[in-house]
């Protein structure tokens, strides 16, 4: 696939998967703008982007202004619409910013691209959380949709935005729905976007990891490389425009990855304790998915096993850490 002196925007740029994307963008030949609005605790980093900072244009702007967006959509051959707010108990405490967030900023994405750059490919990133708890296991795109939470019902509905404007104004849009992701440029500092992060703070900084109920559930895991990896052949795979697709990986409970990033960083430990209250209420238990949809239409296949992974983003952790543990 090739995306030389292809024109990109990269919403959510400077985040964790999206500026992953835009180095591995930059390296394959692109031209590439980064859009991101910076909110407090969303984890952009500028930082993320030091790789690349003199190769790319930054636009520091939020998804919901219409005027900004229907500039920056213009005359670009590829959209990767990786922006979001992804914390779910964020979005129990403030359904509001979640919806303006997942939802309408979405929808003003697609009508800006609708009336100014109808023939631009759009990579949605969506995620496994809309399925809620599994009714079988592994969980394959037939499974019944069950949000447990605002942030899972408000991504299914920018996920539906983009398959509806795919079929009604012929957009060429395709929504990977993500498991948990992790790697380097994750926003650790805190566990507001997901356990993993957190657990790689806890070992990175020799902190006591915490494992909820009897640490036994089962999760799946996706590399960040991997997932850029993914975005990248979706766009390129006609095939997959007007779908969604589950991207699955390794599995394993959450006692392993404590245990593993433990033993990497050579520092640690892992205690089991009860539910809080709060997240008790919309966890998922076991929950692992299948992909093989998406193998079939692209030939993607994930590259970097769970132990690799989590050793590579331990390393990257240890030497950054001043980038990633502060204020």
């Amino acid at each position: 696939m090739s995306f030389v002196n292809k024109q990109i925007l990269v919403t959510g740029g400077a985040g964790f998967i999206g500026s992953n994307l835009v180095i591995k963008l930059i390296e394959a030949g692109a031209n590439v703008t980064v859009l991101d609005s910076m909110l407090p605790g969303y984890g952009g980093n500028l930082f993320n982007l030091a790789p690349v900072r003199d190769k790319i244009l930054i636009n520091f702007s939020d998804m919901r202004d219409w005027h900004s967006l229907s500039y920056l959509v213009r005359e670009k051959d590829f959209i990767f619409n990786i922006a979001g707010q992804v914390s779910h108990q964020d979005s129990m405490n403030d359904p509001m910013m979640d919806m303006e967030i997942n939802v309408k900023a979405q929808l003003v994405l697609l009508e800006a691209c609708r009336r100014f750059n109808p023939d631009a490919v759009i990579a949605y990133t969506s995620t496994r959380q809309l399925y809620g708890r599994p009714q079988y296991l592994p969980v394959d795109e037939k499974h019944p949709i069950n949000p447990p939470d605002v942030n899972g019902i408000n991504k299914l509905a920018g996920e539906q935005y983009h398959t509806l404007y795919s079929k009604v104004h012929g957009l060429r849009t395709v929504s990977l729905r993500l498991t948990n992701t992790y790697g380097p440029r994750q926003l650790i500092k805190n566990s507001r976007q997901g356990f993993i992060g957190w657990f790689i703070n806890r070992a990175v900084t020799g902190e006591k990891i915490q494992l909820f109920g009897n640490g036994q559930q089962l999760r799946d895991f996706n590399y960040v490389s991997d997932v850029v990896e993914a975005l990248m052949l979706a766009s390129q795979s006609p095939n997959c425009f007007g779908k969604a697709y589950n991207l699955s990986g390794d599995k394993a409970s959450l006692q392993e990855v404590a245990e593993k990033l433990i033993r990497f960083c050579g520092t640690g430990s892992c205690e089991v304790v009860p539910f809080p209250e709060e997240r008790k209420k919309i966890d998922i238990g076991d929950f692992y998915g299948d992909s093989s949809m998406f193998q079939q239409d692209t030939g993607w296949l994930p590259m970097v096993n769970l132990d690799q992974g989590l050793l590579a983003a331990t390393k990257y952790y240890q030497e950054y850490k001043e980038h990633y543990l502060g204020e």
